[in-house]
């Protein structure tokens, strides 16, 4: 019988959308990158998920993530992720957790539940701390680096940490993850240097503040169909 699913059965078979469907996986932050990641596993067929995420849709996020429409600004990111799911695959069995990944909630979170995470949080604090409960569980881990200021969606590439160059953030996390012990990290970055933005001249909120980078609708999507890619790709494989 025909479902959803079966333009992807063809590829994956039987076994590999059983595996799928077995599975489960967290997606630690639900914008640009890990919308697109979370909407690509549950359209391939993964079984379960977790999304978490503290922020609400706002108005900038309109232009890139998968979730953001007018109608659902102001809505907390995980519930409107949550309806998209089930309106996709009512048999996904979806946890929302509206909290960051911080050291005071960390202990919300056994990886050992998890058969892949996906690190696509924007804190250099957090993204450590992920890779880092990983590492210790032994639980498969890819996680984003950098996706803003950027235009070419062709320059993402998949690496370990330490095979990494250009991209500011990487370096940073291949630094820490060295001081850690980390011995690997599968990691999706690119190659473009980082573009500068043109000056304000909004005077609005979400450019006045430092440091806010710029972002568009086919850079961070791209990163996170990427990172789904790979999870399926992987967790098929062991399955």
């Amino acid at each position: 019988m025909l479902d959803q699913f079966s333009r992807t059965q063809l590829l994956l078979g039987p076994h590999g959308m059983d595996v799928l469907a077995r599975a489960r996986v967290a997606v630690f932050g639900i914008g640009g990158v890990g919308g697109h990641a979370t909407e690509a596993l549950v359209r391939t067929g993964i079984g379960a998920i977790d999304v978490i995420d503290d922020d609400t849709v706002a108005l900038t996020n309109v232009n890139r993530q998968v979730i953001a429409t007018l109608s659902a600004v102001g809505r907390p990111k995980v519930d409107v992720m949550a309806e998209r799911i089930a309106d996709i695959n009512p048999h996904c069995g979806v946890r929302a957790h509206r909290c960051f990944y911080l050291p005071a909630t960390a202990g919300q979170f056994d990886f050992r539940e998890y058969d892949y995470v996906i690190d696509a949080v924007d804190t250099v604090t957090a993204k450590l701390r992920l890779i880092e409960e990983a590492d210790r569980t032994g639980t498969p881990i890819i996680s984003s680096m950098g996706a803003a200021n950027k235009l070419d969606p062709t320059a993402f590439e998949v690496a370990d940490i330490y095979e990494t160059s250009i991209c500011p953030l990487a370096k940073i996390i291949r630094k820490e993850c060295r001081k850690r012990g980390v011995k690997a990290c599968k990691v999706v970055y690119s190659r473009e240097p980082e573009r500068e933005r043109f000056p304000d001249i909004s005077g609005e909120e979400c450019t006045r503040r430092s440091g806010i980078p710029g972002s568009t609708a086919f850079v961070p999507s791209v990163a996170g169909l990427i990172i789904a890619s790979e999870v399926v790709k992987d967790l098929v494989a062991r399955g």
